[in-house]
This record gives C-alpha cells, structure tokens and sequence, in this order.
C-alpha cells in the first residue's frame, strides 16, 4: 500500500466515525487557534505601539536634572545644554526644555482652571516632518520661533480643545490671558483625541520656556527633551549628556536619562516574554490533543487487529502498516489543525476589532491603528506543529500495530 493509499483510508476512517473523529482532535483545534489568537493579538499590540514610537519618534530622550536635593542652588543652566548639543551636531539634532507652569487661561472673563501651561523652545517643532516632538500637528499659524524664545515674546500655541471652547474655532491672532499677562495666539494644534476633553491632551498652551520659568517662579529647568541625529547615535547622545551632568552634579542621582529606544525595546521584552507564556500555556492543549489521538489510535489498533494480520498474511511489512498508522494519525492531527487555523484565523480578527476600538477609544490617539490579522508565518508554524504532534503522538500506536504477530492477529476477536 502506497502514501496516496494510505491517506485515503485515513479520510475514509474520518467520514466513518466523524464524532469519534472530531472528539480526537478538539484538543488540536483548540491548540491552533489558541495559539493563532495569542500571537495574532500580541502582533497587533507591537504594531500599535511601534506606531505611537513612530509619531513621538525612536530617537527622543529625555534628561530629568532634579539637583542634589541637598538644599543647594546648583541647577543647571539651560545654555549648558545647549552648548553640549550645538558642539556635537554630528550626535544631536536638537533640544528643548520643558517647563510646567502651572494650569488656567483667560478669556474674555471666561477661565480655563484645567489648561496646562508648558514652556519650550522652537526646537519643540520640526520643519522638516511638519510636527512636533510629540508628534502633533498645526492646523492655523505656526510654531513658536527662535525669536519668540530669545526676546521672550508674549506669544502661544494653543490646543485644538482652547480654540474650541474659549475662541469658538477662531483663536488666530486672538489673545487671552495667562498668568494676568496677555499672550496672542500665532497657532492651533490639530485634535489629538477624537473626543477633547477639559484638561485633556488638546486643552493646553505652549509658550515660550523663559516665559513659563518666570510665570513659575522658578530659574530650574528639570526636563529636557533631546532629539538624536539618527538611532544610531541615541546611545552616544546618552552618554555625552550623561558625562556633562555627571560632571556637573558630581552625583549619579542627581539626574536621570531614558531614551524612546531603550522603553521600545523594554516593552518589546515585556510582551515577548507575556506571549511566550501564553503560548506555552495554549501549548497544553496541543499536547492534550495529542495525548488523545494516541488513546484513539491505540484503540483503533485494538479494533483492527484482525484487518492487521490480514495485512501481514498477504506480504504487508512492518514499515508498511507502521506508516499506514502514522499517516491516519496525522491526517487526524492536520485535519484538527486546518479546523483550529479556520477557527483561529475568525476569532482572531473579531477579538482584535473588538479589543483594537476598545484600546483605541481608551487611548483616544489618532493616526494609530490595531491590526490583528493573524501571519502567515504563524499560520504555517501553527499546521506544522499539529501535523508533527499527529506523527509524534501516533508513533507509539503505529509501532504496536507493526510488532503484532500475523498469527496471533488473525486469531483475535
């Protein structure tokens, strides 16, 4: 009896006893599309933060100088910074600080209480992409400028939310009050989130940094967001800013420096590790199903004892009934996996619709998708991995049948 043969009588032996045949391999078909939902939803939540990294940008860093701590007026100077910055160009693509001023605007007699206020540099807004460091977007005007930051002009930025509720979608040009201290509007950022809220992502105002330190009343800035030349240099941007305060502070935790490569790598860890498990978990199955076409095959052995010796009596070889068995044995456990890739393949898309516009209307980011559209490549693992369950599992069962004595085989009942 050939291959062809074989699997011909292993689909056959299926349509004879289909509940037999599907209790067998439920455990298969639970196995696959466990697995397939598992990675299919990991690759989508990898997808949908690479593209949050993508709008903020691989090559950010940030560098917190908190001080001392000790009482002392040793802070550093934004110009330090600058010098480290404008000295390395072939490292560094820029830099601003980032100053908290508090929260409230005015307009007209109405107050904002929730605005945030932040002060940065014209190195907040990238010429070349069109947006900002956090990835955000102009819709009217522009972004403050070099000579907003050196004369300290009394200029803003405001956020898709303030233009709404305090200008009615026309704030261009318009002022309002920050700090008792008239600022004019000279852009609005686009929507961030599809529904603004007050104090939200799109309820704020950027002005000039020296400006938010005066309104502070504070001369130390504790943030600094640095762009990198390329990833490649986001190491040895690190490094240099960490020598400079180093040498400034003499003290390792008077500062602190985190990069947007080093936390995507971190998450990429995290989730790798959470999926690993996960599979593993959904692995039991596989080998629950596995468990259960041997006991399936060796009855089945048990009923055809006779058909065996027959078999044996008219020239069959051990290799040959060895392989008959094999095959029935993965043509169950690949059966099992087409069912479980199908059932996989649906679940997975539906969960990742549902979970995707949940995550989505959670975070509330626009330009961010969740695509959790299983891979061919885990499609191709998952059948592989139940066919070879099949040919592992039915080995045992196979070998048995192979070993029976034609005699003997004949003489059962």
């Amino acid at each position: 009896m050939n291959v062809s043969q074989s699997f011909k009588l292993a689909l056959k032996s299926l349509r004879t006893s289909k509940m037999r045949a599907f209790l067998t391999m439920l455990g298969i078909v639970i196995g696959v599309a466990a697995v397939i939902i598992i990675i299919s939803l990991g690759n989508g939540l990898t997808g949908m933060v690479e593209q949050q990294v993508e709008k903020v940008g691989i090559t950010q860093m940030y560098a917190y100088a908190w001080g001392r701590g000790d009482g002392t007026t040793l802070n550093l100077d934004p110009q330090q910074m600058y010098d480290l910055i404008e000295a390395h160009p072939d490292v560094f693509d820029g830099v601003t600080p980032w100053v908290g001023a508090g929260n409230g605007v005015r307009r007209d007699g109405a107050e904002f209480e929730k605005t945030k206020i932040y002060g940065v540099s014209e190195a907040m807004y990238r010429a070349g992409t069109g947006t900002t460091l956090d990835g955000n977007t102009l819709t009217e005007g522009r972004y403050l400028q070099y000579v907003d930051v050196v004369r300290r002009q009394k200029v803003c930025v405001i956020g898709a939310y303030l233009e709404q509720e305090a200008f009615r979608g026309d704030a261009l040009g318009k002022e309002l009050t920050i700090g008792g201290v008239s600022y004019t509007v000279v852009g609005v950022l686009a929507r961030e989130r599809e529904e603004m809220t007050e104090g939200g992502s799109d309820d704020v105002v950027y002005i000039p940094y020296e400006n938010a330190l005066e309104l502070s009343g504070s001369r130390n800035v504790t943030l600094y967001q640095v762009m990198a030349v390329s990833r490649d240099t986001v190491s040895q941007g690190k490094a240099l800013i960490a020598d400079m305060m180093q040498n400034f502070y003499q003290d390792e935790d008077a500062y602190y420096i985190e990069t947007m490569l080093e936390q995507v790598r971190m998450i990429n860890a995290m989730m790798g590790v959470a999926m690993a498990v996960l599979v593993a978990i959904a692995a039991i199955s596989l080998l629950v199903g596995g468990i259960g076409i041997m006991n399936i095959m060796l009855v089945s052995v048990t009923e055809r004892t006779r058909e065996i010796g027959i078999r044996k009596s008219l020239g069959a070889k051990r290799r040959d009934i060895r392989r008959q068995f094999i095959i029935e044995a993965g043509t169950t456990s690949a059966m099992g996996g087409l069912i479980g890739i199908l059932l996989g393949c649906l679940l997975a898309t539906g969960i990742g619709s549902l979970l995707g516009g949940m995550l989505l209307e959670q975070l509330g980011t626009s330009g961010i998708t969740f695509n959790a559209t299983p891979t061919l490549g885990a499609i191709l693992v998952s059948f592989g991995v139940s066919v070879g369950i099949g040919v592992l599992f039915g080995y045992l069962p196979a070998n048995k049948a192979a070993k029976l004595n034609p005699i003997d085989a004949l003489r059962y009942e």
